[in-house]
């Protein structure tokens, strides 16, 4: 068996283990049992005699949290591994880049001027857009020291402006209404997902997955040095335009959905790195499983730990900071 099957086999057992545990666990525990019967009854069209609070349970209330879990946390792996090998960074992420926080204040503002669902998804893509857009313009014009840590400090002054405009956007919001959503919002939480809301988040999501896909082989090269990559023949400028609007857009869409859940894309993709290798044809397919599980098992401890909901933002920092404290201690031969 190949490092990469035996790679994505791991990713694809824990991310269905992850959707168990997601269905087992909560108020009303569907057992795997019942959820193949439920499945086969799809499937064959034969009715599965069981409770219809549970088929409710299944396909209204847990079944479309759990794929919207799936989703944005695969959409945050994937990105984190096309700005990672765009930037030649471990360190990058679209936290760390702008992207979570540019998507966050466009949507804070499609939030404050009352905006629907698709309104305010746009307003996250363009936010994210502008934003790794405007790290990106600032560092390259700095030429003194490293252009890696140029651009990661850019990254963080132009977050530190970011999250001034969201607060003063809160400031001016109606305390009873927009200020409480947008507060909850931005802490992060699928609480609540409907089969509606799987549509907006699942279009963009599927559209930068696949653009990342086909230029797979292209960000092999773009990880090289850019003189070298030039050599090799690639309009790296455009192509970097590409990957940087595609992983954007899948982290503004899962911004709009559920807020912002950091650390996602900084620790994930260097868990696949270390199944599969840096190959981005094996690695994005990885690091999507592995970002749709861990997402999953962040949002079914997030319901349950504790009688109130626990927000996604601050369950994957206090678990994504000691995991990627090991992932650095387990890095011996680098990042490669």
């Amino acid at each position: 068996m190949t490092s990469s099957l035996r790679g994505n086999l791991i990713a694809l057992v824990l991310l269905a283990l992850a959707v168990l545990a997601a269905f087992a666990l909560g108020r009303f525990p569907v057992a795997p049992g019942d959820l193949g019967r439920l499945f086969w009854s799809l499937l064959t069209g034969e009715p599965s005699s069981l409770p219809a609070q549970i088929e409710t349970v299944v396909w209204n209330i847990r079944g479309p949290r759990i794929l919207a879990a799936i989703l944005c946390g695969a959409a945050l792996a994937i990105a984190g591994c096309a700005f990672q090998g765009l930037f030649r960074n471990p360190l990058v992420s679209p936290d760390i880049l702008g992207a979570s926080s540019g998507a966050a204040l466009g949507a804070v503002i499609g939030i404050y001027l009352s905006l629907g669902l698709f309104g305010i998804q746009l307003a996250a893509f363009v936010g994210g857009l502008v934003a790794v857009g405007a790290v990106y313009a600032v560092g390259s014009t700095i030429r003194r020291g490293d252009p890696v840590l140029v651009l990661v400090l850019t990254g963080v002054v132009v977050g530190s402006l970011l999250g001034a405009g969201i607060g003063l956007v809160k400031y001016w919001a109606d305390p009873y209404n927009q200020l409480p959503a947008m507060t909850f919002w931005l802490l992060g939480s699928l609480a609540g997902t409907a089969k509606p809301d799987l549509i907006p988040l699942l279009g963009p999501v599927l559209i930068g997955a696949v653009i990342l896909l086909a230029l797979r082989w292209r960000m092999n090269v773009m990880s090289l040095p850019e003189e070298e990559a030039r050599a090799l023949g690639l309009a790296t400028g455009p192509l970097r335009i590409a990957i940087v609007a595609a992983a954007t857009l899948v982290t503004a869409a899962s911004v709009a959905a559920a807020g912002i859940i950091g650390w996602v894309g900084l620790v994930v993709p260097h868990l696949a790195r270390f199944l599969v290798g840096p190959d981005f044809g094996r690695l994005l397919p990885t690091a999507a499983l592995l970002g749709g599980g861990y997402l999953l098992a962040i949002d079914t401890l997030a319901r349950t730990a504790a009688p109130v909901e626990t927000p996604l933002g601050i369950l994957t920092a206090v678990i994504g900071t000691p995991f990627f404290i090991w992932l650095l201690a387990s890095a011996r031969g680098g990042w490669s």
